[in-house]
């Protein structure tokens, strides 16, 4: 049924008054300001323009990289920024699906003034695009919930807007072509998370982060899509999957890399940690696919130090007004491991690697068998080389380091069962054991993406290691 022509009109003037009003506000309240830096700016809007081709299928929807420009956007520049890419992104979809003038004039209303609230709204939150700051936890948590509330309202407006003009043109409830719209709403939402991490990233990091980070997800958009196309050919499908875990493999590794040229012992340590954590899985009769993940979670376990500026980094004692930072790079890490696809347990691994025994640990003061055996593992690894690298005070022997294991997991730091295994493994194997490890040579990378690419059902842990585990580790 076609609605009355007075309320299709009536709404149709509603429309053009919202696009007016817009206009009008973004002329009048609009600075020069909002535009700077240009590179931001040209970037968002060519992100914007080309987001039609670069969306990629998600469970339940699609996630659009438009819609990352246009949060970005709101967050980062302002609302008259946000609304011209609105418009951009629109106006591209728009002329490829050749629509009538009238959804014309509903896109042009509502990717204008939607995103234009959105920004006005993240900005009340945070300060502005230019007021708003990163440098400790709590400014960055501020940061990144006052632009999602932003992302909430535009998404909430457009599809508001959208219902109406649906519910008015075909004469349907407006509430039916709302529960339509239902179905785009995880794509919608998977945007709008990746465009708040990608914001707090640029504010903490720069432009190069923020470009990076785009360019490898154009990249793995476009692999994921022809990944979806090409499942029924399965030549095909393992060349792809081998490019996509190589991305996935290669933005860690890039990350971890320029962590080390800010640290250079970071990533020593983490490679040392890896090889440690590894050959712990194996002592516990822990499978291969267990091992590999433990192995891959001590490479990535300090990644989250991304996000520290040099003065904590490059720090020899840590202020008390800064411990909140260090203390969050467990969450900023697993963030960054756990969204990649298939990373769930290694992320689980590097969230809980700061816990402790007794329940006094951080982040969420896990007690004994609730830390994951990952994180445990890790937990005494860490602890180990750190004892006896250079960087540490005065390095201990790898006697005393050894001692000094025993004395945490004695005092309720680290887990006693898994102590011991760790002493008699470094203590069979000799003092030197694992001291000249290499980052590129643990991650061994063309190998890795072979093994993820071509999983072997041979390389999962059987139900008989993990029953030794559980007897062994948890008693």
């Amino acid at each position: 049924m076609i609605a009355g022509k007075p309320t299709r009109y009536a709404f149709l003037a509603f429309e053009v008054f919202v696009l007016a009003a817009t206009v009008a506000l973004c002329v009048t309240f609009g600075t020069r300001s909002e535009w700077s830096p240009v590179t931001l700016v040209a970037l968002l809007l060519a992100l914007a323009l080309v987001g039609q081709w670069l969306g990629v299928e998600i469970r339940g929807g699609e996630l659009g990289a438009a819609m990352v420009a246009i949060v970005l956007a709101m967050s980062l520049l302002g609302p008259v920024p946000a609304a011209v890419c609105g418009v951009v992104g629109m106006i591209m979809t728009s002329a490829i699906r050749q629509i009538d003038a009238a959804g014309w004039l509903a896109n042009l209303s509502s990717f204008t003034a939607a995103p234009f609230a959105g920004a006005l709204v993240a900005g009340a939150i945070t300060g502005g695009p230019h007021g708003a700051s990163t440098s400790g936890l709590t400014a960055s948590v501020t940061f990144g919930i006052g632009t999602f509330i932003g992302f909430l309202v535009a998404l909430g407006l457009t599809f508001v807007m959208f219902a109406l003009d649906l519910s008015t043109k075909q004469g349907s409830s407006f509430w039916r072509e709302l529960n339509e719209l239902i179905p785009l709403l995880p794509g919608e939402l998977a945007a709008g998370v990746l465009a708040v991490v990608l914001a707090v990233a640029y504010l903490a990091s720069g432009l190069a982060v923020l470009l990076a980070a785009i360019i490898v997800m154009i990249i793995f958009q476009r692999l994921s899509v022809a990944l979806l196309r090409s499942e029924h050919r399965a030549e095909q499908l393992l060349a792809r999957s081998r490019q996509l875990v190589g991305l996935q493999l290669g933005v860690l590794r890039t990350l971890a890399r320029a962590l080390a040229m800010r640290d250079e012992q970071t990533a020593r340590h983490a490679a040392t940690v890896a090889f440690y954590a590894k050959a712990l899985a194996a002592e516990l009769g822990c499978g291969p696919a267990e091992q590999d993940m433990v192995h891959t979670a001590g490479l990535l376990h300090d990644i989250g130090k991304f996000t520290w500026p040099d003065r904590i980094l490059k720090a020899d004692a840590i202020d008390q007004a800064d411990l909140a930072t260090v203390r969050s790079h467990p969450q900023e890490g697993s963030i960054l491991v756990g969204a990649l696809d298939g990373y769930g347990e290694i992320a689980e691994a590097i969230l809980y690697h700061h816990e402790r025994i007794d329940g006094r640990g951080y982040p969420a003061g896990l007690i004994g068998p609730e830390i994951p055996l990952g994180s445990r593992i890790l937990a005494i690894c860490s602890s180990y080389d750190t004892l006896v690298s250079a960087s540490y005070r005065e390095n201990a022997s790898p006697d005393e380091a050894r001692e000094e294991l025993r004395r945490a997991a004695t005092n309720g730091q680290l887990d006693p069962e898994l102590v011991e295994e760790f002493i008699a493994l470094l203590e069979r194997e000799g003092p030197t054991y694992g001291r000249n490890t290499d980052f590129d040579a643990e991650l061994d990378f063309e190998a890795r993406i072979d093994r993820m690419a071509a999983p072997d059902p041979s390389a999962r842990p059987t139900d008989g290691a993990r029953k030794t585990l559980k007897t062994r580790v948890l008693g």
